[in-house]
């Protein structure tokens, strides 16, 4: 069925395409002679340094020095972008030379279509730092900068934006092949599954991705509005969520080892956001629902849910003020029983006990990553941002408190300007919270103070 589903789908994309390129060519050949024959070439970059580190289990987590060349070519209605990266360094104690195509993509831009394929990057959403509709976009993060926007990762893709007016557009995307979110669990200590210390013997496999074939790709699409009153949009996505959790593979008792495959999971997701400027103040909202199947037998695959975000912009004493609340319903929820101890004495009865701990454990640790470990999940977000010195210093301070699981995230960042060419960055970043919670297992990794400097041309 869902091969069916997709095939239409894409059919669907092909066709719109087509119709819309018929129908608004004859608007497009009037263009004056001074946009037909418009050209520009451009060239820009950067080099910096970035150090990040002082976590409980790495002194330094990462430590590189990268180049960055960007490209840009423009000819009548012909466009191309590039974005090509190169960094070495220390990332969590392993020398590397990373070699990063950041996006790539040829495209064709007129008055009423665009259309791009190629490596891109593509954001949805109005909400900051938690954006429940974009699952386009899959993210590195575990590659620690000073600017989040680093994690982001490129997508192959097919894109088409049909612009019938100057406020409204429609959005086509279609992805061959899955390209999964970095995760590295690896480098977590997972303490302790019941009575039984696991320590070093967890393991974690290869992401077990989809096959490349027509049926295990994802579409999307989008309809936006952007005006002066209000700026809104209507969303759907078919497909494998970037985001993924992990099965439980082999557990054995004597000796005591534990292994895990990560495993990509299908979706459906219908969503909405919106911005309504009210005088001094910017409402922004944001929903997805979440729609997935067969999540009563797989642990890797999260319960249906509705994920929600309101919050209120507004500028106080030139402080640019973010304030959010983040939620979620799960659907179908049922609380996890963790198996009863047994009789230590009855030492036939210690490997069965230890397996039934290892599922329970593992079917708890992919709720705890979904936030679905209750039936409803709230969580408070808090962005202040001001400049000074005519915009040649920054300082931003962001905050996050999980009210159901009582985890806490507090980030800092100072950047100055020293030249219109030269910026320092240095903050800081930590993740806190109870034992056994997924802040505090990925803040003895992730938490740390950064350095960087910068140069661009």
């Amino acid at each position: 069925m869902k091969k069916y589903f997709l095939t239409l789908l894409f059919s669907t994309i092909f066709c719109s395409f087509v119709f819309s390129q018929g129908l608004f060519d004859n608007l497009t050949s009037q263009s004056s002679d001074s946009e037909e024959k418009k050209s520009s070439l451009e060239f820009n970059g950067f080099t910096r340094g970035v150090v990040y580190g002082g976590s409980k289990d790495f002194d330094y987590s990462n430590v590189f020095g990268e180049f960055a060349l960007k490209g840009r070519f423009e000819k009548q209605k012909a466009f191309l972008y590039a974005d090509m990266r190169i960094r070495e360094g220390i990332f969590y104690n392993d020398r590397e030379l990373q070699l990063q195509l950041k996006e790539a993509y040829a495209g064709y831009r007129s008055n009423k279509i665009d259309l791009f394929l190629g490596n891109q990057i593509v954001m949805w959403g109005r909400t900051d730092g938690f954006n429940p509709t974009n699952n386009i976009t899959p993210n590195d993060y575990f590659f620690l900068t000073y600017d989040p926007d680093d994690q982001k990762m490129s997508n192959f893709m097919l894109r088409a934006k049909i612009k019938p007016t100057t406020t409204i557009d429609i959005e086509l995307i279609a992805i061959p092949f899955y390209k999964p979110s970095v995760y590295r669990y690896d480098l977590f200590n997972m303490g302790q599954f019941g009575s039984f210390d696991i320590g070093e013997s967890v393991s974690f496999a290869q992401v077990q991705n989809p096959e490349v074939k027509f049926d295990k790709g994802s579409l999307a699409a989008r309809f936006n509005l952007e005006s002066s009153l209000i700026s809104f949009s209507a969303s759907y996505f078919v497909g494998y969520n970037p985001f993924y959790g992990f099965n439980l593979e082999n557990f054995t008792f004597s000796p005591l080892s534990v292994s895990f495959r990560p495993e990509p999971y299908f979706m459906h997701t219908i969503g909405a956001d919106f911005a309504l400027p009210i005088k001094s103040w910017i409402f922004r909202g944001e929903m997805a629902l979440n729609l997935t199947e067969d999540y009563e037998k797989q642990m890797n695959i999260p319960n249906p849910d509705l994920s929600y975000v309101v919050g209120i912009e507004r500028s106080f004493w030139d402080i640019m003020a973010i304030f959010q609340y983040v939620g979620k319903y799960t659907f179908d929820f049922t609380e996890l029983t963790e198996p009863a101890s047994p009789d230590f004495s009855d030492f036939t009865a210690i490997p069965q006990y230890a397996a039934d701990m290892a599922m329970f454990e593992s079917q708890n640790y992919n709720r705890k990553i979904f936030n679905q470990q209750e039936k409803t999940n709230h969580m408070l977000f808090l962005s202040l941002n001001r400049s000074f010195l005519y915009d040649e210093l920054n300082i931003e301070l962001t905050g996050a408190y999980n009210i159901t699981s009582e985890e806490h995230m507090i980030r800092s960042r100072v950047k100055w300007n020293l030249t219109d060419a030269v910026s320092a960055n240095i903050g800081c970043s930590f993740m806190l919270g109870p034992d056994g919670s997924i802040y505090n297992m990925a803040g003895g990794v992730m938490n740390g103070v950064f350095l960087g400097l910068e140069v661009g041309f």
